[in-house]
């Protein structure tokens, strides 16, 4: 990108925890919090020490399908940003005694998780939605399934993990492309890969999980079936997504917020996976308003599945997601993040431009149709935490779709 001053480096792997079983659960993120405890001939203040020196931040995450390494920095920082995520990746120190110590401090994130309601409530319909498969398990795992983690253990899951196989380097802003190619080799070009079994295809089960707390509000999560990321219908899913719960113009949150008042917060969102996907509804609300908000979603849901949304409905969704989009490109980070994500899951860029005529094409009926499908399979997972009068509002929803 000309002009700018600032870079972006994303290394992303097609790994995380859904490649785990139920005795290696939280292993993947663990692993992404050792790898910053030493690595190379870095110590772990050394290694954020060294990024800052030259005005730069790096950071990780784990998901279910990616495990992402980010480097944002100033022009001509590359070289370093490479070298660096190298060793985190291919080159950890993986000490005993920092596993220990590690392994506490997720014990102490989990915990956390569990005591933040509007965290854990989609914990539990993540649980119910993919009862007994990865997708189903949390992404930090459990104190049992982190114990066994020992220096021998841990480095076997880096090397099956992390192999370069299914490994993409991307960057992106003020980056020489010959530069980039000849790092790439230097950094990532020399390893030995270890292919893995390509996990199970999930399947979306369904079911309902509450969980009473003495807490002011109920935190609640309706989820449904919906298209992956590798689905035809992934853009209409996304303007659906977006008409549903996607910001104050939406239909829940003029329905069910300003028109009723049945709860402060709303909003829905599309999940995709690789090979599933879940459209998901999130809201804070009194305990005595939760089974009337579970009728008005779910009326919301089957009146888009009925006659779909106006047609001004759907150009203002259109509009909303091509702005996001022409926004996001005018961040190295989200673009670097984005292309990524891309070459993992597709093998290869998908420009701007495409994505938008995909976005732009989509009909009335597209969406009618994407909504439809949702409600095909006739399964929800739903989540309620907090007050006790509150529990009912999975049970409502469901039977106020399907009956």
């Amino acid at each position: 990108m000309p002009g700018l001053r600032t870079l972006a480096l994303t290394v992303a792997v097609r790994g995380g925890a859904k490649w785990e079983s139920e005795a290696t659960s939280g292993w993947s993120h663990c692993l992404e919090h050792l790898v910053f405890k030493g690595a190379g001939d870095m110590g772990a203040r050394d290694i954020v020490e060294r990024i800052e020196a030259e005005g730069g931040s790096i950071n990780a995450a784990t998901g279910y399908e990616r495990t992402s390494f980010e480097v944002r920095a100033l022009q001509g920082s590359l070289p370093l940003a490479m070298q660096v995520v190298s060793d985190l990746v291919f080159r950890p120190t993986l000490d005993p005694a920092e596993i220990e110590r590690e392994k506490d401090v997720v014990a102490q994130e989990i915990a956390e998780a569990f005591d933040t309601p509007d965290d854990h409530v989609f914990e539990m319909a993540q649980t119910r939605a993919f009862a007994g498969q990865p997708l189903g398990r949390p992404i930090l795992g459990s104190v049992a399934s982190l114990k066994p983690i020992d220096r021998t253990s841990i480095g076997a899951w880096r090397a099956r993990l992390y192999s370069p196989d299914r490994m993409v380097v991307v960057a992106s802003g003020a980056v020489d492309e010959v530069e980039l190619l000849e790092l790439a080799q230097r950094w990532f070009g020399g390893e030995a890969a270890t292919p893995a079994e390509a996990p199970d295809v999930p399947r979306f089960t369904g079911g309902d999980a509450a969980l009473n707390r003495r807490i002011e509000q109920a935190n609640i999560v309706f989820q449904l079936p919906a298209p992956s990321a590798t689905d035809a219908a992934y853009p209409a899913a996304r303007l659906m997504t977006e008409i549903l719960g996607g910001g104050m113009a939406s239909r829940l949150f003029q329905s069910a917020r300003e028109e009723r008042g049945l709860a402060y917060a709303i909003d829905a969102y599309h999940e995709p996976y690789e090979d599933a996907g879940i459209l998901g509804i999130y809201s804070g609300a009194s305990a005595d308003r939760a089974v009337e908000l579970a009728r008005v979603c779910a009326a919301e849901l089957k009146a888009l599945a009925k006659d779909g949304p106006t047609a001004a409905e759907l150009s203002r969704a259109k509009a909303v997601l091509n702005a996001g989009l022409w926004m996001s490109d005018e961040s190295p980070a989200s673009r670097a993040g984005r292309a990524a994500a891309q070459v993992l899951v597709f093998g290869r860029l998908i420009p701007s431009d495409i994505m938008a005529e995909r976005t732009t094409a989509q009909t009335i009926d597209d969406v009618r149709a994407v909504a439809a499908g949702c409600l095909s399979a006739g399964l929800t997972a739903t989540a309620v935490l907090g007050p006790k009068a509150a529990a009912p509002a999975g049970a409502a929803f469901r039977e106020a779709l399907f009956g």
